[in-house]
């Protein structure tokens, strides 16, 4: 969570502003629209009934439907050799839809992901995510490698070391990756080098560095970024579940789904996927730190009330996802939920390191606990629900949409809890003495100074390009499909909560890539409207005023 904006001195992403074009390409097949990303020369979003009825397997559609689009894409040869499949589900609607990921001579291009949507009739409806055009032509992937990875990883680190200041404390071992990376329209053989670590400060650093050169060709803090499963820290064995209660934050009582193992009551919940597990960081910077105790199972001393709101919270979180959407957990397959309280000393933050959730404990004047807000718990484990679906880079505008649908399904979660919910996020655990206040508002995102239309788009490079400041153009789109208003003089019929969850989540999951954009995320809303209520249904109508009144063509 982050109230203002910080300078990262990041290198520019993907891309920014994409130009819409909404025509047919196709003659022989029955209907297109098409949405050209400017930056990609490439269709990013397209839509219609794109092939005709087939008994084939949906991928062999999908790939034969490429290859007669060859040109609009631009790529050369079979599209097995330039794309493969990395996902296929088939889902409640009776659609299968793949995930594939862009590669040029088996080497994956970054960010560069496509999902497609073939129908029970087993028509291609939807293909959405721009590919990189012309790789076969670019120079620099003629070039061989000249550095190893571990000199990619040196490379990095250097610079790492100069961007925060000293060397850093690290919590997991390197990764490094193969990736074609695009920079300023050119395309590059590069090493993804991840660094992650809690001190000097946390971060989980992507680095991208010249495979040829040694160059460091773009950098980005994915602290919000999950990755991989929770682990370490301990659990309790060889006991039976319980039911105790306690007091957070704000000192209301909530009842516990605990552990009872050898006459000592733990906070840990397994009647939700594979466990809901609260640790103590005791103020310090290790991670998961103690798994939470107690010896009568009532959790009602002051220093309990961040680890008691911490685990409600996540639980009432893995509710809204499993009940409302059939969402097992984070990942969908029903992974830990593991939560460390007490981190360091007056830290004012939350986080998703990639393995579990953090939260400071404020310093008592610009945050209370950081766990005490539900739309901040929810917020942050969406965060993850996102890297395992749509996985969109923190940076720019894919990353104002990652910050967005984090606010969206916090304030779901927290309607969906009756948790005095509001369209404000943070309020119940910013500035404790300062009535009124909260980190942003979805409602009017100008109240705080965040757009709330495309037009006024922050284009700097502070706050990873925007990711905070631009999500007021996404949450003000949100707030009008379900509440209604007019805006910008565009009135909007309001669909309610429910359904716009719905929408949202089909869109997150199933339709946005990682380099999605605003433009993008329209498409994908009303793709995602069209399958849930029709076409030609008014739930379709408001997506497509509230984008309207937002400035999101």
């Amino acid at each position: 969570m982050k109230k203002k904006v910080v300078a990262m001195g990041l290198t520019a992403g993907l891309m920014m502003s994409p130009v819409l074009a909404p025509e047919a390409f196709g003659a022989s097949n029955v209907s297109e629209k098409v949405n050209y990303n400017s930056n990609m020369g490439t269709p990013q979003f397209i839509s219609g009934q794109l092939t005709k009825a087939s008994s084939k397997a949906p991928e062999t559609i999908v790939f034969d439907y490429l290859m007669e689009k060859q040109k609009a894409f631009k790529f050369k040869g079979d599209a097995t050799l330039s794309f493969q499949v990395k996902e296929k589900q088939k889902d409640d609607l009776g659609f299968t839809y793949l995930r594939i990921q862009q590669v040029y001579k088996g080497t994956p291009v970054y960010g560069a992901v496509l999902t497609a949507h073939v129908n029970k009739d087993g028509v291609l409806t939807a293909l959405s995510g721009a590919p990189v055009a012309n790789l076969d032509s670019n120079k620099a992937l003629k070039q061989s490698k000249k550095i190893s990875k571990k000199a990619a990883i040196a490379k990095g680190e250097t610079d790492l070391v100069s961007q925060i200041g000293s060397q850093p404390d690290y919590e997991y071992a390197h990764k490094s990756d193969s990736v074609i990376y695009v920079k300023d329209g050119k395309s590059h053989y590069a090493y993804l080098v991840n660094y992650n670590f809690l001190a000097p400060e946390p971060g989980n650093w992507n680095y991208f560095v010249d495979a040829v050169t040694g160059d460091i060709l773009g950098k980005v803090n994915e602290i919000h970024e999950a990755g991989g499963k929770p682990g370490g820290g301990g659990t309790a064995t060889g006991g039976t579940n319980a039911v105790g209660s306690g007091k957070g934050v704000l000192g209301d009582t909530k009842t516990l789904n605990t552990y009872l193992s050898s006459s000592t009551y733990y906070l840990q919940d397994l009647t939700r996927g594979a466990g809901v597990f609260t640790y103590d960081g005791k103020n310090r910077t290790r991670l998961p730190g103690s798994l939470w105790t107690d010896t009568d199972n009532v959790f009602n001393a002051s220093y309990d009330a961040a680890a008691v709101d911490a685990h409600y919270y996540a639980g009432k979180t893995y509710d809204y996802y499993k009940n409302t959407h059939n969402r097992n957990s984070y990942d969908g397959s029903g992974g830990a939920l593991k939560s460390t309280v007490h981190y360091g000393k007056n830290y004012n933050n939350a986080f998703w390191n990639g393995q579990q959730m953090v939260y400071g404990d404020g310093d008592g004047s610009t945050f209370t606990s950081l766990s005490g807000g539900l739309d901040v718990v929810a917020h942050e484990l969406t965060h993850a629900v996102t890297d395992t679906t749509a996985d969109l880079i923190y940076q720019n505008e894919s990353g104002a949409i990652n910050e967005s649908m984090s606010d969206i399904f916090g304030t779901l979660v927290e309607f969906d809890a009756n948790n005095n919910p509001d369209w404000e996020i943070g309020e119940d655990i910013y500035t404790p003495n300062k009535s009124g206040d909260s980190l942003r508002s979805m409602s009017n995102p100008a109240k705080y100074g965040d757009p709330d239309h495309y037009s006024v788009r922050y284009t700097g490079t502070q706050d990873n390009g925007g990711v905070h400041i631009n999500s007021g153009i996404g949450n003000k789109a949100a707030y009008l499909l379900s509440q209604g208003g007019t805006h910008y003089g565009v009135n909007v019929s309001g669909i309610g909560n429910a359904k716009t969850g719905k929408i949202y989540y089909r869109a997150l999951t199933q339709y946005l890539t990682p380099s999605s954009n605003y433009s993008q995320l329209r498409s994908a809303a009303v793709q995602a409207a069209s399958d849930l209520y029709g076409a030609g249904s008014s739930e379709v109508a408001s997506v497509n005023a509230a984008y309207n009144a937002v400035g999101v063509n």
